[in-house]
Formats: C-alpha cells, sequence, structure tokens
C-alpha cells in the first residue's frame, strides 16, 4: 500500500521503500544511549552523522520514556532539545521530529526547525498537541502505550492485544480528523515496549500486518528494546543483530518506517528486505 506524505518541502513517499527513523536521544537516562548526546555538539555531530548514512527522518527527544523513567518539565526538555534542532536544522536536508508529548515543546521544536510530531500519548496526555499539529500542518505520529512511562509495566494484561491496539489506533485516528489533522499526515505506531510484556512485542511483531487495514503508514521501534536481549543476549552487539532480524520480520509484515540507534545497519536491512518483498519496483533512493 502506497502512502506519500508531502509538507513544508518535504517529501516521503513511503511507497517506494522503506523510511528510516535515526533516533537523538538528548537525555541523561535514555534506556540505551542516556547521557551519550546530552551535550550539545556531540548531539549535533550524531545527527549529521545519521543524516550522512541514509536516515530519511532523524527523532529528537529531550526527556526519557523508557520504563519507570522521571518527569522533566517542559522548560529543561526545551532546554536540551532546541539548540539541537535549531542547528540540524540548518545542516541537514531531511525533516526533523521532535519526540514528545507536551504541546508547547512541540511548538517551540517547529519553530526551530522540526517538521513531524512523534507522541507516544497519541494527544491523550496534552489534548493542545492536537491544536498545535494542525495550526502547523505537520504530519504527526499516534502511538498505542498502556499507562504511562512510570507505570507501563506495571502487569500489563490485555484480553485481546491485537484487537485492543487496533481499536486504540482506530479512534486516535479518527479524534485526530476531527481536530483537523489531515488523513494523510497521520502515522501510527503499536508502541513496542511501551506497556507490553516480552510475549505481547513479539505478538504485534508477528501481526503487524493487521494494523495495515486501518489505512495508515506503520511506524515501528523495536530498537535495542529487552525483549530482544532477553532472546539474544545483552551486548550492544547481541542487540543489534537481534534489532535488525525485528526489523526485517517487521518490514515483510507491513511497516513503512522503522525508528533505529543504528541508522547505518538499518538502512542495510530494510535495503535487502525491501529487495525481496518489492521485486523490480525496489528503489534504493
Amino acid at each position: 500500500m502506497g502512502f506519500l506524505l508531502k509538507w513544508k518541502g518535504f517529501c516521503l513517499d513511503l511507497s517506494r521503500k522503506t523510511h528510516i527513523m535515526g533516533i537523538l536521544n538528548v537525555t541523561s537516562d535514555s534506556f540505551f544511549d542516556g547521557g551519550k548526546y546530552l551535550e550539545k555538539n556531540k548531539a549535533i555531530e550524531h545527527g549529521i552523522e545519521m543524516a550522512e548514512e541514509g536516515a530519511d527522518i532523524i527523532d529528537v527527544g529531550g526527556e526519557s520514556t523508557r520504563p519507570y523513567s522521571k518527569r522533566i518539565s517542559a522548560e529543561e526538555e526545551m532546554d536540551r532539545v532546541i539548540p539541537v534542532i535549531e542547528e540540524l536544522s540548518r545542516r541537514i536536508d531531511i525533516p526533523i521530529s521532535i519526540d514528545t508529548y507536551k504541546s508547547e515543546v512541540a511548538e517551540e521544536a517547529i519553530k526551530a526547525g522540526a517538521s513531524i510530531i512523534n507522541d507516544i500519548s497519541a494527544f491523550r496526555f496534552d489534548p493542545s498537541m492536537a491544536d498545535v499539529a494542525s495550526r502547523e500542518g505537520v504530519p504527526v505520529v499516534l502511538m498505542h502505550m498502556k499507562g504511562r512511562p512510570e507505570n507501563m509495566q506495571d502487569n500489563p494484561v490485555y484480553d485481546n492485544l491485537m484487537e485492543e491496539i487496533f481499536c486504540f489506533l482506530k479512534k486516535a485516528k479518527e479524534d485526530a480528523i476531527k481536530k483537523g489533522i489531515r488523513e494523510d499526515f497521520i502515522i501510527l505506531d503499536p508502541g513496542i515496549g511501551f506497556g507490553k510484556r516480552y510475549e505481547h512485542n513479539l505478538e504485534i511483531i508477528r501481526s503487524l500486518s493487521l494494523l495495515k487495514k486501518l489505512n495508515s503508514p506503520i511506524l515501528i521501534g523495536p530498537s535495542n528494546k529487552a525483549f530482544i536481549a532477553k532472546i539474544v543476549g545483552d551486548s550492544v552487539e547481541d542487540r543489534e543483530i537481534g534489532t535488525m532480524a525485528v526489523l526485517a520480520c517487521s518490514i515483510m509484515n507491513g511497516a513503512n518506517i522503522v525508528r533505529v540507534h543504528n541508522v547505518e545497519k538499518a538502512v542495510k536491512t530494510a535495503r535487502m528486505v525491501d529487495a525481496i518483498k518489492r521485486g523490480k519496483d525496489a528503489s534504493f533512493d
């Protein structure tokens, strides 16, 4: 199924290839790379490096949303991300996403040069986020999460996992459209690791194609998460090998965008799977 996103001088043709979203955590406590890119210049250098490696989007976040993480103020979050976004937007020519659930952070990030909003709460934590997205005319990522980061892993239970995720994302999409967001600007994320047990994450990947019925691009973000380490081991190399296997399965099952730490490996993995899945229609531009 083909999707074309055109806005503010950017164009993502998701019908031609799987798109890679590079993770840029400007945080002190993210689960995989917390503190590594907290310093502004290191964050900017890493963002440029990911763009050069073939990222289609750079996703900048200033607050960790790992399980049991603590919340920070909008002011602290903006202090971290705005200088990075301002400089990156001058030095790379791919879209920058702001990973936040706070409308004031998103608004300032867009002023600084961001052009996608990635909201883990699907507008539930801050209803004003929909107003910002609609007014600014930018694509949005709406994610399924059970609970909040500080409690989402406290015994998450589902009667029917995929049905609950499907219904949640369907309603989130419908609500976003009612609030003035263009339907073709909506990207949906099943929320790997957000209020999900080990077996839930595997089921999502296995059953991802069910979400294609929602007729929106699907983004998935399994990169280096704990369920992968449980299967293949906890070293950086082990997690990256496991991540690439998960990406391959996700792409085969319908993912349009994959959110990753290691862009170089993800680009090569996606190219290989796209070639198998799309055949002569595969594009590597």
